[in-house]
């Protein structure tokens, strides 16, 4: 299930949208290209999260950042302005998962109880053990990863406009593709060693004194 997952993720966050501006961009207006070439993953995110069935933080934050981010791009004007836009939106992710982390309720933390409740988990039970000290620090830097990974594609993808101007944007699908897997990696070993952590807290449990 999971590798059907990252094989549409490849589909339609990448290749589809790299297809669909390699075809358009020299028949039409630059800017309608990437607006049609962003199609695909806009598609995609209504179908993933219709398939969640459930209104949860991770529901509205996939709902939310789908129409800001649709809002952003059909309100640019022009497709330079679009990509700067698309810039200035990644560093705005970075500080809205910066505040979360800030006001202790990190965005991963969030995600995994929004995953684990889906599972069948209590809620309460899974905030109480999520909400250790070691834990939740572990769900921190997980977040921190969540930032940088936002702050390299604003900073690359601003370099690559200041390089190549729009003829950047075939480019910056492909970098943002490559930051998202990489971080995503990263993040994962982050959820692993939590559940790691929290398998050993409880095997200490249940072994009884000699």
């Amino acid at each position: 299930m999971q590798n059907k997952v990252v094989l549409w993720d490849l589909i339609c966050y990448l290749i589809f949208p790299l297809v669909i501006w390699n075809v358009l961009n020299d028949r039409i207006d630059e800017y309608y290209a990437m607006l049609i070439s962003t199609a695909p993953g806009i598609i995609y995110s209504i179908v993933r999260f219709i398939e969640y069935k459930r209104v949860n933080f991770f529901g509205l934050f996939m709902i939310g950042t789908l129409m800001v981010g649709t809002l952003v791009d059909v309100l640019s004007g022009s497709a330079l302005q679009m990509m700067w836009n698309n810039v200035y939106y990644s560093l705005g992710l970075a500080a809205f998962f910066l505040v979360t982390n800030f006001i202790n309720k990190p965005t991963s933390l969030l995600f995994a109880l929004d995953f684990t409740e889906m599972q069948g988990y209590d809620r309460q039970m899974l905030k109480e053990s999520y909400y250790q000290p070691k834990i939740l620090l572990v769900f921190k830097l997980i977040t921190y990863g969540f930032v940088i990974q936002s702050l390299l594609k604003a900073g690359i993808d601003g370099w690559l406009i200041l390089q190549h101007g729009v003829d950047a944007y075939g480019k910056s699908i492909i970098t943002k593709r490559v930051i998202t897997g990489s971080m995503g990696l990263i993040c994962m070993y982050g959820f692993f060693h939590i559940s790691k952590m929290l398998k050993n807290q409880q095997e200490s449990k249940t072994v009884t004194p000699n």
